[in-house]
């Protein structure tokens, strides 16, 4: 009898807290804060397929990392090193990879929309089917990319060389 008695306070008590707690935190579960990795040694890390919005790697050392496929969607890459990083088919959308060096890298079918690009660097880069509409770029690094620009991008259709907004 003992048992039934405490076993029925308890859930009654039960059932009048957990109303209480999504009541006072509706969104738990439903949003997670930016990650930082600023200033991390990443080298080699793998985030292939991963989605992680709104990432912050300034800084950091992601050189062989691979984020082929990723999600990084409003990434932060501010003065990282990303030689030979693995960005195929990533979408970098709305990222800042200003100084960047991508020397060596695959951003081959990555989307770059709207990205922000200014002073880095992309030699042995391969941008084959990229797609950078709307990215901000500095004319060198376009007279540059352009130079061996090609393909289409597979998700958004859009041609590299027209994204570029490369002259025949």
């Amino acid at each position: 009898m003992l048992w039934r008695s405490l076993f029925a306070s308890l859930l009654i008590l039960w059932l009048w807290i957990a109303p209480a707690q999504a009541a006072v935190s509706p969104m738990k579960g439903k949003y997670s804060p930016p990650v930082s990795f600023s200033n991390a040694e990443l080298r080699g890390r793998d985030f292939s397929g991963q989605r992680l919005r709104s990432p912050e790697f300034s800084n950091a050392n992601l050189e062989s990392a691979n984020f082929s496929n990723a999600d990084v969607q409003g990434a932060v890459f501010s003065a990282s090193v990303m030689t030979q990083t693995n960005l195929h088919g990533a979408n970098l959308s709305n990222s800042m990879a200003d100084q960047v060096k991508f020397q060596g890298a695959d951003l081959s079918d990555a989307v770059l929309v709207e990205a922000i690009l200014l002073r880095s660097t992309f030699e042995d880069t391969d941008i084959t089917g990229a797609d950078f509409t709307d990215a901000i770029l500095d004319g060198a690094q376009v007279k540059e990319l352009c130079q061996r620009a090609s393909g289409v991008n597979s998700q958004t259709g859009v041609d590299t060389r027209e994204s570029l907004g490369c002259r025949n």
